[in-house]
């Protein structure tokens, strides 16, 4: 008896044993691994015969510098019923992007770490289980990038915007100052600084009103003006590559959009003479105990102006600045990130001091005529504002007081009896008409009224691109893997004006428009500049838009193409047609 009892056992444990044999190792069964490439890192699990694995249970988490779930941010493949829950059969690989770390964190050392758990069919469930990795973009990463390129692969991997970084690394000081200088040269044909020249030169005009306005006093008032526009770019640019904060992007809001607007308004009615704009009595009487006080007061509106025009009415980004912003977020030199920006932007100012320079050597000498020509900068102040009212209105609505303007400005120069004024009021009137017929007729650009009649059908079907808009991180992700053709994405926003640019210029090129077709567009609006949009850009080192970013067709983001600020369609199709022949 007890001979059987024992041959039981021996039966009994030989047969849980193999069952035990007949499951796998969970090393078996979850076989994992990560790979480093040169922009992303890849987490590989490979399910062994009969393994599955539960969907709620896969995670990814940033754990080093700080513990932050990022499975949102990821694309996983979509997981399949079972029974009750939702899980994974087959194989995955799931990419990371750098960027993506890099825009939850500005350390430059990342632990990532993977947590799973899943069961095998026969009824066996495994432990939770966990993979980390470090990601060092100090040393690991630039390793990677020398193994998988060459020394002329990298340096043609650059973009713009890195090239002019890169400058400021490597370049002699001397030689980076000066290159900015002319960057700001360069820049200061752009529209965004076109709006300052009035602005300044209806202050020295409103100056010239005493009658001793000399060559000197000029550049002075222009010098206070470019020296605190200057200061104002630097400002915001070192707060920008340091915080990641774009102060001037911050203030394109309607709200305070609109309140410059009214004050450009007031500055339009003061020329008038309907009031005089002074500071208040009590900062008047501070500055008036000096000998030269009413000098004084001029000189701190004038500087005041000039600090809130490079803030509101001009926030372009280009090449240089966003070369700028990077160099200073990636080493943190705000002192000569900044000092790249001062002299950019004194670079933008000189044509401003020539300005103050010519007004005050050739205005002729004061009389009855300055009042009106006070008057006539008070409508270039009223055109200011409708220019800045644009990134906030409906294009209809801005074309209705372009044309109430340009009407009224019509009327208002009768008072005027030479005849190349009485010429000037008629072409000016019937443009004004037009620009009102248009406006009724639905046209939205001021400069081609009459579009709607002119060109019928202004752009036909197969011209209309199709484009995605997508609102986060999340949704550019899935746009460009659901893309079996190369991708662009546009960073636009209502205000601005590079943005208005790149559209009614660039994009509507018939040669650009045929490349285009061969693109899957995505468009993002950061217009409001939300957490979202913030994250967008920060996660594509964007400083501001515009700013178009490329994939392949086999969804690699080709960073070497990526374009910052308003590109012509040739300068457009030269870098495109480089990386998408």
């Amino acid at each position: 008896m007890l001979r059987k009892i024992l041959l039981v056992l021996i039966c009994s444990l030989y047969a849980f044993g193999i069952q035990q044999q007949s499951f796998l190792e969970p090393e078996e069964a979850f076989k994992t691994s990560f790979e480093k490439h040169e922009d992303k890192l890849v987490f590989k699990l490979k399910l062994g015969k009969d393994i599955y694995l539960y969907d709620d249970k896969l995670k990814f988490f940033i754990t080093k510098p700080e513990k932050i779930d990022i499975r949102k941010d990821l694309i996983v493949p979509e997981a399949k019923p079972y029974e009750i829950w939702q899980i994974h059969t087959k194989d995955l690989n799931i990419e990371i992007p750098y960027d993506l770390l890099k825009s939850k964190s500005s350390s430059s050392t990342f632990e990532v770490q993977v947590d799973f758990q899943g069961c095998s069919k026969q009824g066996l469930c495994y432990a939770p289980m966990s993979e980390t990795t470090t990601v060092d973009f100090n040393t690991a990463v630039k390793n990677i990038e020398k193994i998988e390129s060459s020394s002329e692969q990298t340096a043609t991997a650059q973009n713009e915007t890195d090239i002019i970084a890169g400058t400021l690394k490597d370049g002699n000081i001397l030689l980076v100052l000066a290159t900015f200088f002319g960057f700001g040269l360069l820049l200061s044909l752009t529209p965004c600084v076109f709006p300052m020249i009035p602005i300044l030169s209806s202050i020295i005009v409103k100056a010239g009103d005493s009658g001793n306005l000399t060559a000197s006093k000029g550049f002075f008032l222009s010098l206070v003006y470019v020296l605190s526009m200057a200061v104002a770019y630097t400002i915001a640019g070192v707060l920008a590559g340091v915080f990641g904060a774009n102060l001037q992007v911050s203030l394109q809001n309607p709200y305070v959009l609109v309140v410059f607007a009214a004050i450009f308004v007031a500055l339009a009615f003061s020329m008038f003479g309907y009031f005089k704009l002074e500071l208040p009595q009590s900062l008047q009487n501070k500055i008036n105990k000096t000998t030269d006080g009413k000098e004084k007061q001029g000189v701190v509106g004038i500087a005041i102006m000039g600090f809130l025009s490079a803030l509101i009415v001009g926030p372009c980004v280009a090449p240089p600045l966003a070369g700028a912003l990077v160099y200073i977020g990636q080493t943190g030199d705000a002192i000569l990130g900044g000092a790249a920006l001062f002299v950019m932007s004194l670079g933008m100012g000189a044509p401003l001091l020539l300005i103050g320079l010519g007004a005050g050597k050739y205005m002729p000498t004061p009389g009855g005529w300055m009042e009106s020509v006070t008057k006539i900068f008070g409508i270039v102040m009223l055109a200011v504002a409708i220019w800045m009212l644009d990134r906030v209105f409906d294009p209809t609505i801005i074309m209705y007081l372009w044309a109430l303007l340009l009407i009224g400005t019509a009327v208002y120069l009768k008072i005027f009896e030479h005849i190349l004024a009485r010429v000037l009021t008629i072409v000016i009137l019937i443009y004004g008409v037009l620009v009102f017929v248009g406006a009724v007729s639905g046209a939205t650009n001021v400069l081609k009224p009459l579009d709607k009649f002119t060109s019928g059908v202004a752009v036909s079907q197969a011209e209309v691109l199709p484009v995605a808009y997508v609102k986060n991180n999340t949704e550019i992700d899935a746009a460009v893997k659901a893309s079996s053709k190369p991708v662009m994405l546009d960073f636009y926003a209502t205000w601005c004006i590079s943005c208005k640019e790149l559209e009614e210029i660039t994009f509507k090129d018939p040669r650009v428009i045929a490349k285009l077709k061969e693109f899957t567009l995505v468009k993002a609006d950061v217009t409001e500049n939300n957490a979202d949009d913030k994250a967008m850009q920060k996660r594509f080192g964007v400083v501001g838009p515009p700013a178009l970013i490329f994939w392949d067709k086999d969804n690699n983001e080709i960073k070497a193409s990526q374009i910052v600020g308003y590109k012509n369609p040739d300068d457009f199709l030269e870098i495109v047609n480089k990386h998408f022949k």
